[in-house]
């Protein structure tokens, strides 16, 4: 896993010093959303799509370090990876759709939703019929199991698409996803070597390495975004893990920032409606709210 990571690393970096540039030079600029804080306008312009940083360096390190001598369509790896690269590929027609109409407004949320549910009813399946994993989950710091049956498959659809769009969520100030992800696949790499999963101890270490390179570019104040390409494939990464981890549920603790940003989010949303106008929080998701309370964007990452 330490080499994994090291590789991870190491090719994010140079890829990161190679795209900076092409970025700059394709105009791929971020277009702020008209609504978000004042201090957010000045981000105008910033490369965004670095996502496909991460994405190379984590697959490639990933990839070098696979155990192949696993069945294809056993390998649990393999299947994170594709199922992070569906995601990635969601995000990339979404960033591409915003710089080709100069504003924030790419796929609509109806049609993400239709991809990312078609995403995760795959991915489900592959883990519902895969030999390893099942219908049965394991709840973390207790000896229990719960078998979910056929009910396995629509629960773990709101679980896979929920985090990818909190991660989506989760990115709006320079370099916090990328270092929660990286924490988040720190821990994940962790457990696994605890339960002796290497092969997804591997995967955990190529995310957590190509987070720590790509936070060199995109930590504050950020010389590169990663995009929709970036978020949709870091959510659809550590969902991914916890579910061939067999074990989803890790979720809750691992990724609670993840949880605290879509409750928000969901709070605001509910409270305005409820009370026809009146808002909960200053802006959502969460970390807005702090931002325009007074936090600095370094002090809230």
């Amino acid at each position: 896993m330490m080499i994994t990571l090291l590789i991870a690393f190491a090719v994010g970096i140079v890829l990161g010093k190679v795209m900076l540039p092409v970025l700059h030079k394709l105009k791929f600029g971020q277009n702020i959303y008209e609504l978000a804080p004042e201090a957010h306008k000045k981000k105008q312009g910033t490369p965004t799509m670095g996502g496909l940083v991460i994405a190379g360096a984590a697959i490639a390190a990933a990839l070098v370090m696979n155990d192949y001598s696993v069945p294809m369509g056993q390998n649990m790896l393999l299947a994170m990876l594709l199922m992070a690269l569906g995601n990635l590929c969601i995000g990339f027609v979404d960033d591409m759709t915003k710089i080709r109409k100069g504003k924030n407004g790419g796929l609509t949320p109806k049609q993400k939703m239709i991809f990312q549910t078609l995403l995760a009813l795959a991915f489900s399946c592959y883990c519902y019929f895969h030999p390893q994993v099942g219908s049965v989950i394991k709840v973390p710091f207790f000896r229990v199991e719960w078998d979910l049956g056929i009910w396995y498959i629509p629960m773990m659809m709101f679980i896979i698409v929920g985090t990818t769009n909190s991660a989506n969520l989760l990115d709006g100030l320079d370099g916090l996803l990328t270092s929660v992800s990286m924490v988040d696949f720190a821990t994940l790499a962790v457990l696994c070597g605890a339960a002796s999963l290497g092969s997804l101890g591997v995967g955990c270490a190529a995310m957590c390495g190509a987070c720590m390179a790509f936070l060199s570019r995109n930590a504050y104040p950020a010389q590169m975004f990663m995009g929709d390409t970036g978020s949709l494939f870091l959510g659809g990464a550590v969902a991914a893990l916890a579910f061939v981890f067999d074990m989803p549920l890790v979720l809750i603790p691992v990724g609670i920032i993840y949880i605290l940003e879509t409750l928000s989010d969901i709070i605001q949303v509910g409270y305005f409606k409820l009370t026809h106008g009146k808002r909960f929080f200053k802006m959502a998701p969460l970390h807005h709210h702090l931002e325009l309370s007074g936090w600095s964007e370094a002090k809230l990452v």
